[in-house]
């Protein structure tokens, strides 16, 4: 599966989520963002497309 496919999920000590994110192979990485998460735990990367979508229960705070 791709990244693009396989949502990668996130619990709380993995805030604030930024893409790349440590795991991904350093030939795939770009400028590293900082992710928005919708009101549904989900969010994707502007460059690479990869999905990250909060486990349940994992709040995401707003500042």
């Amino acid at each position: 599966m791709s990244n693009a496919t396989a949502p990668v999920e996130l619990d709380g000590k993995d805030l604030p989520a930024h893409c790349p994110n440590p795991a991904m192979p350093l030939w795939s990485s770009h400028p590293r963002v900082f992710l928005d998460f919708n009101a549904h735990g989900d969010a994707k990367c502007p460059y690479c497309g990869t999905l990250y979508r909060l486990k349940p229960g994992t709040a995401a705070s707003h500042h």
